[in-house]
């Protein structure tokens, strides 16, 4: 099988060779092809020969379009700074209070130039693996988003002193993530992924009004669109597991303080779980020998379409043979 076979075949819970590796590149993937992170989230080029270097000599099933939650900010039009081998990043707040609201217009994504370098991106990948390697593209939740834009305190404060402000945030930040969403599948995107890590920050209560309603529009749009959708919340998301689900995301990633054999019980056969040892403690710090009993461990509480990887992003500095001990725990 292929990647994009066995993918396929695994989140529809039937037979495969060997469970999909689907370890998040981003840091890392710039390291291994020598460049700085400030080119590498500037060039999709770059961005694209980093993964397809990565995917196929660390085995990874997934080339994904995922570089730093800064494309839509950058997009809106926040001050983003990019520093050198760094991760880009907001300035200051961009949405400071209400009378900022009029700045923030929705943009089209062919015009917009971080968000249209990631279209060519899956455009490249398309190119060169359509069939072969599925593609992942990539979207701020928009919690996650209003929270890029409004600064997290600032969110947190206002999420109880000016909830008005945020649903109209919301309300323009997943029209925004809708329309990427869409130009990333007619690029040739088979996944969107939906970043919204700050979305474990809030509970179950505050969950249900500022983020799954969201969230299941924007996975809506991607599966109207011809896509399916992979939700990535990072952080312990166990007090909402039962409540990711109602997304109706196809694949959902769990970070490693998520107790593993829950979240495939919880989610059963709804959706495919992913995930989960711990990237730094396991994958950054540990040995391949270690690495290899902590893949085992997933696969003892597995179902048939639970998927493999590192409960977030691998580190820029893994070691290349416990990356590769991911693969070969797999094999």
């Amino acid at each position: 099988m292929n990647s994009y076979e066995r993918v396929f075949a695994r989140l529809a819970g039937r037979p495969v060779d060997r469970v999909p590796n689907l370890c998040i590149l981003m840091t890392f993937a710039a390291k291994y092809i020598g460049v700085t992170y400030d080119r590498y989230v500037s060039d999709y080029r770059l961005l694209v020969d980093g993964n397809l270097r990565c995917c196929e000599d660390f085995k990874i099933d997934m080339l994904s379009a995922i570089s730093d939650p800064m494309r839509e900010a950058h997009g809106f039009g926040a001050n983003v700074i990019f520093p050198y081998d760094g991760v880009p990043y907001a300035s200051e707040a961009f949405i400071q209070s209400r009378s900022d609201l009029k700045k923030l217009k929705v943009k089209s994504p062919e015009s917009s130039k971080r968000m249209a370098d990631r279209l060519e991106a899956i455009r490249l990948f398309h190119k060169k693996a359509d069939g072969q390697i599925p593609i992942l593209g990539w979207v701020e939740g928009g919690f996650a988003e209003v929270c890029d834009l409004h600064d997290m305190s600032a969110v947190m404060t206002d999420l109880i002193q000016e909830p008005e402000l945020i649903n109209d945030m919301l309300e323009i930040c997943t029209e925004q993530a809708i329309l990427f969403a869409q130009a990333q599948v007619a690029a040739g995107a088979d996944f969107i992924g939906i970043g919204d890590a700050a979305a474990s920050l809030i509970g179950p209560r505050l969950y249900k009004q500022f983020a799954l309603p969201y969230e299941q529009r924007i996975i809506s749009a991607i599966h109207e669109a011809g896509a399916k959708a992979k939700l990535h919340i990072c952080g312990n998301i166990t007090s909402i597991l039962d409540l990711t689900i109602q997304t109706g995301t196809d694949i959902l990633d769990v970070d490693w303080m998520v107790d593993f054999s829950k979240a495939v019980a919880t989610c059963g056969a709804k959706c495919a779980v992913c995930g989960n040892f711990d990237p730094v403690a396991v994958l950054l710090q540990s040995t391949p020998e270690k690495i290899n009993s902590a893949v085992q461990d997933c696969l003892a509480v597995s179902n048939p379409n639970t998927m493999i990887a590192a409960g977030c992003e691998v580190p820029r500095d893994t070691p290349m043979e416990n990356l590769q001990a991911v693969a070969l725990a797999l094999k």
